[in-house]
């Protein structure tokens, strides 16, 4: 089943307003059952296109989730990529940067985590979150050493958003494809979320006291968010604001985007030459042979 994905898609044309998009939508599955098999399907085709994407070895894909806490980011990257080859796939999540990290710019230690040709990448958080929760509480910055005179003038969050627009059309025109995806949830369905990690002994682990003093900044957040994707949106380079309050739907959504861009870039498995072709003909024939000595 296709869904329209372009009501999703925010390239940077025209103003954006988080408020007036939607956070749930209908369900474009009638049944848990019905989920379970579009998803199981979606699985499959991504786990195959991956083989090829792998041993097509030119382009890279990198997929980035950003959200408020709850929104579903870990599940999303559990339940989409539950088919793909560990071989072909690496997940990093940036939170607190470390002392070494600090040390150098603010995109060094995302930058060293990029995927290679052929892979995919997958950044739980990533280098955002230094326009985001660092815009929000802007003490941050004063464990970053940078100079007074490049923070205080007001405009380090444009230059900020240049940087990235730059990383990634650099990226782009090197081969790396790149998804970005916003988990839009509503307040509201984040306070019930924070309620069942709290009533379920299995999920305690998942909330702590400085979550719940996070909401208080909710709508600095949500200008954070749009001031970031408003900057940052291309052509190339889109986001993605996926409504998120329904966890099955985003998953579905996600699943989509992904497969529409990888069929995009026409993979095909390397050509084999004719010498090649010839040398496995060869062996084959060798291998058929056993009595030669060199088939056992």
């Amino acid at each position: 089943m296709k869904f329209n994905l372009k009501q999703f898609r925010y390239d940077g044309s025209g103003k954006l307003r988080l408020d007036k998009r939607p956070t749930r939508i209908k369900p474009v599955y009638d049944s848990k059952k019905e989920y379970k098999k579009m998803l199981s399907d979606h699985v499959d085709q991504l786990s195959a296109i991956q083989n090829i994407l792998y041993a097509d070895n030119r382009y890279a894909l990198l997929l980035i989730f950003q959200a408020m806490d709850a929104a579903g980011k870990d599940s999303v990257i559990k339940h989409v990529m539950s088919g793909v080859n560990p071989q072909g796939c690496q997940v990093q999540s940036f939170k607190h940067p470390s002392i070494m990290e600090l040390e150098h710019d603010f995109l060094w230690r995302t930058n060293c985590g990029l995927p290679e040709r052929g892979r995919i990448g997958i950044f739980n958080r990533s280098y955002y979150e230094e326009v985001l929760i660092v815009r929000v509480h802007p003490e941050i910055l004063e464990s970053q050493n940078i100079p007074d005179e490049l923070t205080h003038h007001g405009k380090i969050w444009e230059h900020r958003y240049r940087s990235i627009v730059n990383q990634e059309r650099h990226l782009h025109c090197n081969g790396t494809r790149i998804l970005k995806f916003y988990l839009h949830l509503s307040k509201e369905e984040q306070r019930q979320r924070f309620l069942e990690r709290i009533d379920n002994p299995e999920k305690n682990w998942k909330f702590s006291l400085a979550d719940l003093e996070e909401r208080n900044f909710w709508n600095h957040y949500m200008e954070a968010y749009e001031a970031c994707i408003e900057a940052t949106s291309t052509k190339d380079t889109p986001w993605y604001i996926i409504p998120a309050d329904d966890k099955k739907n985003a998953r579905l959504f996600v699943s989509s985007i992904l497969l529409d861009t990888l069929e995009a870039l026409k993979l095909t498995y390397p050509e084999t030459s004719p010498e090649r072709r010839k040398e496995l003909l060869d062996i084959r024939k060798r291998l058929e042979n056993p009595e030669n000595g060199t088939g056992k």
